[in-house]
């Protein structure tokens, strides 16, 4: 009797290896792919990536809750965990939604400047990542984050931030490129056009298939000569529907008009879906 139940459990073991072994050849043999996701989040930023092994990636969170709703969209209910937050700027628009993130999800990694604010929101997301364990990164040009076969690249900031008061803290906004296979894409927070120029001019590789456009499409971003140099293919403006302060600007889409760019907005097209194998992108 005992040796049947040996038996019984040593082929029970057997067969659930066999399937595990079938699953991992199964997902080989798959098609590997990346996610990028612009999230309509209202009058602000929050880009979610998933890369062919599956790590997670949030780039800002918007200016509320709405976050958490679209995180739920794009993830399965029992995944708790998010592989890297990254925090461009700590402004309204951007950093809100990531307090909502940290308090409901376990975050392996943080990268942001650590640049210093006096507001009530930055108050709340100094507690939380000190609260989070998380593994704290100071963002800094020249940077590399390995996501297996997708990678990314800090392009900016040129200087350390950390501990500092700044005047503009959209200026502060980190810049990040990522590549996948033949692919890629470019974010750049709210940096203003003196930023986007010195990124061109300290020869930062800047040409990419994807745009974020900054600063929600104002006027104060997408400096000409930067449009030149990155030639994306595509530009995504996220903003509000019907907000006050009139993103994306005329003078911006004229720009990206002028170099035959194809203009995709989250106030107009709601959750902007790329996928990208490591030589297509397709839009979904």
């Amino acid at each position: 009797m005992l040796y049947n139940r040996l038996m019984k459990k040593i082929l029970f073991l057997l067969f659930g290896l066999n399937i595990l072994a079938w699953v991992a050849v199964y997902n080989l043999s798959q098609p590997q792919f990346l996610k990028v996701t612009f999230f309509d989040v209202g009058q602000g930023d929050s880009i979610f990536i998933e890369t062919p092994q599956n790590h997670q990636i949030l780039i800002d969170g918007g200016p509320d809750a709405t976050v958490l709703e679209k995180l739920g969209e794009e993830m399965p209910f029992w995944d708790r965990t998010i592989d890297l937050i990254i925090l461009t700027h700590p402004e309204h628009d951007h950093i809100a939604g990531l307090i909502e993130v940290l308090s409901r999800y376990r975050v392996e990694n943080i990268l942001w400047t650590g640049v210093l604010r006096d507001t009530a929101e930055y108050q709340e997301w100094q507690r939380l990542i000190g609260e989070e364990e998380a593994e704290i990164f100071i963002a800094q040009a020249g940077q590399q984050i390995n996501g297996g076969s997708a990678w990314i690249e800090v392009l900016y900031p040129f200087e350390d931030f950390n501990g500092k008061t700044v005047s503009n803290v959209n200026n502060t906004s980190v810049s990040v490129r990522l590549v996948f296979g033949e692919n890629s894409f470019l974010f750049t927070g709210d940096a203003y056009k003196s930023v986007e120029i010195d990124l061109v001019r300290q020869g930062m590789k800047v040409d990419v298939d994807v745009l974020k456009v900054g600063h929600h499409g104002s006027k104060t971003s997408s400096a000409e000569e930067f449009i030149k140099a990155v030639s994306p293919e595509i530009a995504v403006v996220s903003a509000g529907r019907d907000n006050s302060y009139g993103h994306p600007h005329p003078e911006t889409l004229a720009i990206l008009e002028k170099y035959g760019i194809n203009v995709l907005r989250t106030d107009l097209n709601g959750d902007i879906k790329f996928l990208c194998s490591s030589q297509s992108l397709e839009l979904r």
